[in-house]
Parts: structure tokens; sequence; C-alpha cells
């Protein structure tokens, strides 16, 4: 079955797995919400996924986010993103408070979780039992995205100085616009060369010439 959206797969797979922890005398709580989305420290955070406790939340919910941008094999990410999946609700099982702590371990090794706590990842068991959810609930909607590419928000307009000049001997400085608009074009500190001539440059250009 074909899922319209992210939500709507990352829902039903959590919604398939919460057997498991009802399994473990862990049910999932009734209000959860399940995003795929940058986390609290955006692109450059390094956190693969992040549970929020639901005593922030307006309305009660634990609100859980799995960035978008990782690099998963596309055949492997449903699976992946299950595990991450996991192990955030796992977080929202036994409480935020919990931390990595007893409660959590037990919680996610009987799921097949393994490895360190803090970065857990999909054992054989783990596998064995999602992936039958995996794949009732059909291809996920999501492809990774890129953020090492060109972003599209609009870029910053280079600042722009005018290089000043004296005829006679060569001298440069640079300023900025509004400074020859208030105080007129600088003077050369040798004397009798009297005022500099300026022209527009870019900041690379002035770079480059320094």
């Amino acid at each position: 079955m074909d899922q319209d959206n992210r939500e709507s797969w990352l829902n039903r797979v959590a919604a398939g797995m919460a057997p498991l922890f009802e399994a473990l005398d862990a049910p999932l709580p009734d209000r959860v919400r399940v995003a795929i989305g940058f986390t609290s420290r955006g692109a450059k955070g390094k956190a693969i996924g992040e549970c929020w406790d639901n005593r922030l939340s307006a309305d009660g919910h634990f609100e859980i986010f799995i960035r978008p941008d990782l690099a998963h094999a596309p055949h492997a990410m449903p699976l992946q993103i299950a595990a991450i999946l996991a192990h955030e609700l796992v977080h929202a099982a036994v409480g935020i408070p919990a931390g990595h702590g007893k409660a959590f371990k037990r919680v996610a090794l009987g799921l097949g979780l393994v490895g360190p706590m803090r970065a857990t990842t999909p054992g054989d068991a783990f596998l064995a039992a999602v992936a039958p959810i995996v794949e009732a609930v059909g291809p996920l909607p999501h492809a990774r995205l890129d953020t090492g590419g060109e972003s599209t928000a609009p870029k910053k307009q280079k600042a722009r100085m005018l290089k000043c000049e004296c005829a006679r001997c060569g001298y440069t400085v640079r300023t900025a616009h509004k400074w020859l608009e208030l105080a007129g074009a600088p003077l050369c500190p040798i004397e009798d060369h009297g005022v500099m001539e300026h022209e527009l440059l870019d900041d690379d250009e002035s770079e480059e010439e320094n």
C-alpha cells in the first residue's frame, strides 16, 4: 500500500511496532507525532533523530523528528529510518527523563536494537521483526535531501567597496560609498598630491589585490 506522505508512512510503521512495545511492558503513548525534518540543531547538527518531551507540547504530544539528509542506500533506507524511529519511540515509551539509562536499554535491547544506547543500530532480531511491517506499509515516499549543494535561499549581496587611488603616486585605499557621499574622496597622504580618484570594485577583487 503506497502512503501519501512521509508522516503517513512513519505513523503506520509506528503503529505496526506498537505490539512489540506492548510485549515489553512499555506501551507507546497515545499522543506521538512523527516527521522527517531537521532536529533542533538544524542541518549542521549531528543528531539523526530527536524526541521532544510531551510536557513541552501545547497539546501533550511527544514530537519525533528524523533528519532528511541521511546517506542510506535507497534500498536500505526504509529499515534504517524504522530503526531510528524505534529508538525515538523508546524515549517516548520510557519517558524523556530516563535518558539512555536502564529503562531505555531494556526496551531497546528487547526490540533488537544493538550498539551503544546513544547511537543504536538495527540488529538481526529487529530487522526480522520490523521488515514485515515495513513491507506491509509500502514504499517510503522519501529520498535523501542533499544539504551539501547550493542552497535555494537568496544569496547575500556582496559588499561593494570603492577603490581610491592617487593618480600621481598610485597610493590606494578602499572605502564605502556612503563615506564618499558624506565626506568626499580622501586625500593622498603625500603632500600636494591632492584628492584621490576612485572606481567601483567587488570585495573579492579587493582581496585579490591585497
